[in-house]
């Protein structure tokens, strides 16, 4: 089953499907007929929890975990999972709205995490038909008995078969601004980069373009950065892979021990929240 944000104004025409079994996370994501979302082009990690949300072209790594598995603080033998405990859990209380001006969609989503605890994502997704943006409004709240140290990464995935020699990466946060999609030696490259410092009124822009098939368009990807400070991308052009990510996330690149002992994973209470929000565009 899926629900779908539509719109089609002869200036804007977009079609998103939301994925109510998998935490109302996004799979396909066509633009002008053409489907920005990886598909099989992007690989297996080998974890079933999460194989349905990765063709897609957005998945939500947390709340109690970001990146590779890691051992649970305080316990012997129990691992956090790969890109946290959220994927796979199924949307609740959808509701579903639309009129001539937007498309929105909201769900709350509850999580059993991976240290005992609970938690509830409160989703809004909201589709404008007059500009084209869509909007994703994320409240996480601690439904546990215990604090702990919530994370987010947005992994906004995209079929790299539609780039070619003109597309680049465009941000301030970027060295110089720009560079070539395909950046870096070698089938398989990543790298992670603060945002805040550059951002403009508290909203950082990344994008991904000319794409040509587009009619030469280019991705924009926003996001508030005072609870997603960072920006990771990947691409993957191994043997049968063919995806980059555009990732808002939380913390920098290196382990979970690593940001405990900094200080940069800070605990939340029980009835405490916290606030993401991001949108995309083509333009």
């Amino acid at each position: 089953m899926t629900l779908a944000l539509t719109a089609e104004n002869g200036v804007h025409s977009f079609d998103i499907a939301l994925d109510p079994q998998s935490a109302l996370d996004l799979r396909d994501a066509v633009f002008f007929g053409v489907n920005l979302a990886p598909g099989s082009a992007i690989p297996s990690d080998g974890d079933p929890r999460i194989d349905r949300a990765l063709p897609g072209f957005m998945f939500t790594c947390g709340p109690d975990h970001i990146r590779h598995p890691e051992p649970v603080e305080g316990t012997a033998d129990r691992r956090y999972p790969l890109h946290g405990s959220l994927s796979s859990h199924p949307a609740r209380g959808i509701l579903f709205e639309e009129d001539e001006g937007e498309v929105v969609c909201s769900a709350r989503v509850p999580v059993s995490l991976a240290n005992g605890e609970t938690a509830e994502l409160r989703r809004n997704w909201r589709a404008d038909r007059a500009t084209g943006v869509i909007t994703l409004d994320d409240t996480v709240e601690n439904t546990g008995a215990r604090a702990w140290p919530p994370v987010a990464m947005y992994h906004i995935n995209i079929n790299t078969r539609l780039f070619d020699e003109h597309t680049r990466l465009t941000g301030a946060m970027l060295e110089g601004g720009s560079m070539p999609w395909r950046f870096g030696d070698g089938d398989m490259r990543i790298f992670c980069v603060p945002a805040a410092e550059t951002a403009h009124d508290g909203w950082a822009d990344i994008a991904i373009g000319p794409i040509a098939s587009l009619g030469g368009r280019s991705l924009h990807v926003r996001f508030r950065v005072d609870t997603l400070p960072f920006l990771q991308v990947w691409r993957n052009q191994s043997p049968g892979c063919h995806v980059m990510g555009l990732e808002p996330v939380t913390h920098r690149l290196v382990g979970r021990q690593e940001l405990i002992a900094s200080g940069e994973m800070k605990s939340f209470a029980p009835g405490e929240t916290i606030d993401y929000g991001l949108s995309f565009e083509l333009r």
